[in-house]
């Protein structure tokens, strides 16, 4: 596997919750009372659906154009002030995987269904500006994010480091990763277990592996090249 694509909340990087808080302040200045059966409702579509581009989400939610730009805006700051307050941390044993797979001669490339201004907010905050060569967001490959398999089409095409997209290997914690591996023809999809959803929830999604963490990753790969 000479490309590994690996997605970042949940998977490479720990924010404890920071999505439902932040979708919390979003929903309230879209007049979405914390408490109320509207704001529960919200809430639960936002969690089965983590993984997914955000302005997809808040286009299902609100519906409108405009409201759905307002939420997705409200919530990107809102991100963003939680992570500059030091509210997220790397996955234990993520950033030394990612270097051990480096160190390999694989090339890695990391994903977030966020915006870029908050995947750079977390890259800077942990110090990983130049972990990878290449970091993508929606609006990189297009404006689709995930289940769509643009990001890890755009990893191929951008990085050229593979031949054919069965040396790419995708990580990531949601059903939505694994959606968007199987849909680009990866052959090692793993899921991981220290983010949204369970290991049926992942297998049910296309999971060929299912792993405690991503520091698993590199002795998996090892043994798929074996």
């Amino acid at each position: 596997m000479g490309l590994v694509v690996l997605d970042m909340a949940g998977t490479t990087v720990a924010d404890g919750g920071l999505v439902e808080q932040a979708f919390a302040v979003a929903a309230q200045e879209l007049g979405v009372q914390p408490g109320s059966a509207d704001h529960t409702a919200k809430l639960d579509y936002v969690r089965a659906t983590m993984g997914e581009s955000k302005i997809s989400v808040f286009r299902h939610l609100f519906g409108a154009e405009a409201l759905a730009q307002r939420a997705n805006v409200a919530f990107e700051k809102a991100y963003g002030e939680l992570v500059d307050g030091g509210r997220i941390a790397p996955i234990a044993g993520a950033r030394e995987a990612i270097e051990e797979l480096k160190g390999e001669g694989r090339t890695v490339v990391l994903t977030t269904g966020f915006a870029r201004v908050t995947q750079d907010a977390i890259l800077d905050a942990l110090g990983w500006r130049d972990l990878v060569e290449l970091t993508l967001c929606p609006a990189d490959a297009g404006g689709r994010g995930r289940p769509c398999p643009d990001m890890v089409l755009s990893a191929f095409l951008r990085t050229g480091v593979v031949d054919g997209v069965r040396q790419i290997a995708v990580a990531g914690d949601t059903a939505y990763d694994m959606m968007s591996g199987v849909h680009a023809g990866a052959s090692v999809v793993a899921g991981v277990l220290t983010g949204a959803h369970d290991d049926a929830a992942l297998r049910a999604a296309g999971a060929t592996h299912i792993l405690g963490s991503v520091a698993e990753l590199p002795a998996i790969l090892r043994g798929v090249d074996a």
